[in-house]
């Protein structure tokens, strides 16, 4: 009986316990060598019917390992830099995402600069179309010299530059009335051969005297008739056939190869000035010019773009009235202009810089090979760094003409040995007339109109940028 309760109790109060092999209970432990050999696998049992109750899981089942079951709650991990295959850090290591707030900041971020970076493109290239249209092409010129290829000098300094330079004389046009009636022509008022060397380590720009005797070309007139070849002064031949003639006359007299022309007109020269915010000059003596539409005091002072126009193209009211000393006075002026524009106040500073773009581009009639900003910026850049005292000014030697005193004629052997140096891009020494002068008292030739004797290394009367008009 007592057994019978003990079961009874047993049964009421707990599940039986599972008895054991050979009919051992679980709470015996089974000794190791008589452990059961693990059963051959078999074929799963069918599923119970859906009326049965699913067997209850043992309570003594083990869990299984968290790192065999994924979908298992587990312990965090330590964290680790970076996961095996080299990926992005997982679990608690993993960085975490930007709040959407930092990540909108960032996005508009970087809207905003492409915007920016897109609308200074855009204005860069609007700058750029614009001035690179302001310039006008002479394709007459360029028509013109090829017809007379075979007479021009053959370029012997392949790598140097040889640019003519022509300030027109025209009254047509804004702001240019007022210096006298346009007849309908125009000549050559400046002309000046700027020789840039093939090392770019200096510049020479030399002067032609617009009253010089040469031996001018049948040139092609606008209206389609030619002149006939002869002797007259020099400007005459702009008016004759524009800049095609004013070139090959150059090149007949000097043998220097011309590469290109550029034609400035009055305009365009006083923009250019007053782009500048002025050049300072001094003056020796009051000027008061009704033709020029000058009057100024004696002293240092800062000229505009008109009253630099009238300094450089006043003849008769200052000094002894002559073309040659205005001619001096403006070589003078430009080297003080060059050496301004240098400068860092203009080239350094965008805002003064593009009007001095504007102004040259828009004054500027040149040839093919240069009628484009990007020409320019290209020829600008290779001589930018020349420094201003290697950018010399001179007039080609010359002296009265013995058949009439008002116009003049070259002083040889001068005028050769100058030729022809420019031709051989052969260095060319160049001192201020003064000093010109004592060498040449000192060498016997007291008249200053030519070389006693012929020199290694001969010197010309001029000056240098470096200079300036107030030293």
């Amino acid at each position: 009986m007592d057994s019978d309760v003990t079961d009874s109790a047993r049964g009421a109060g707990s599940p039986a316990e599972p008895d054991g092999p050979d009919g051992q209970t679980g709470d015996e432990p089974v000794p190791p060598e008589s452990a059961p050999e693990p059963p051959e696998p078999t074929a799963p049992e069918p599923a119970p019917a859906a009326d049965h109750e699913p067997a209850a899981e043992p309570a003594s089942v083990a869990e299984p390992e968290a790192k065999n079951e994924p979908g298992l709650k587990t312990e965090p991990e330590p964290a680790t830099a970076a996961t095996a295959d080299g990926g992005r850090p997982t679990g608690w290591a993993a960085r975490p995402e930007l709040p959407n707030r930092k990540r909108h900041w960032l996005r508009w971020a970087a809207l905003g600069t492409a915007f920016v970076v897109l609308a200074a493109a855009g204005v860069g290239w609007w700058f750029y179309r614009k001035l690179d249209g302001n310039i006008t092409t002479d394709t007459t010129a360029a028509s013109e010299l090829e017809t007379y290829e075979k007479e021009r000098p053959t370029p012997i300094a392949l790598d140097a530059q040889n640019i003519l330079l022509l300030g027109s004389d025209t009254r047509s046009g804004e702001g240019n009335d007022q210096y006298g009636r346009d007849g309908g022509s125009q000549r050559s008022d400046t002309t000046i051969l700027l020789h840039i060397a093939a090392d770019r380590q200096s510049a020479t720009a030399m002067s032609v005297p617009r009253d010089l005797m040469v031996s001018i070309p049948s040139c092609r007139k606008p209206d389609g008739t030619r002149t006939r070849e002869q002797f007259a002064q020099f400007n005459w031949a702009f008016q004759f056939g524009g800049a095609a003639c004013t070139i090959r006359t150059v090149e007949r007299f000097t043998g220097v190869r011309i590469d290109h022309h550029m034609v400035v007109d009055f305009s365009g020269f006083k923009d250019m000035v007053d782009a500048v915010r002025g050049v300072e000059v001094c003056l020796k003596e009051p000027i008061d010019d009704a033709d020029a539409h000058l009057k100024l005091p004696a002293g240092k002072q800062t000229l505009n773009g008109e009253q630099a126009l009238g300094y450089v193209r006043a003849r008769k009211s200052i000094g002894n009235g002559s073309d040659t000393e205005r001619m001096d006075r403006q070589q003078q002026f430009l080297g003080a202009l060059v050496k301004k524009v240098q400068s860092n106040g203009v080239l350094l500073n965008p805002t003064r810089l593009y009007p001095v773009l504007d102004a040259a581009t828009k004054s500027l009639t040149t040839d093919p090979g240069l009628d484009s900003l990007r020409d320019l910026y290209d020829l600008t850049r290779s001589v930018r760094s020349i420094p201003t005292e290697k950018v010399q000014f001179l007039t080609v030697p010359r002296q009265p003409y013995s058949a009439d005193p008002n116009r003049d004629e070259l002083v040889e052997p001068d005028a050769t040995e100058l030729f022809k140096r420019l031709r051989e891009d052969i260095p060319i020494k160049v001192v201020p007339a003064k000093e010109k002068t004592k060498n040449q008292e000192a060498e016997g030739n007291p008249d200053g109109t030519g070389s006693a004797s012929p020199t290694p290394s001969p010197t010309f009367s001029g000056t240098n940028a470096a200079e300036g008009m107030c030293e």
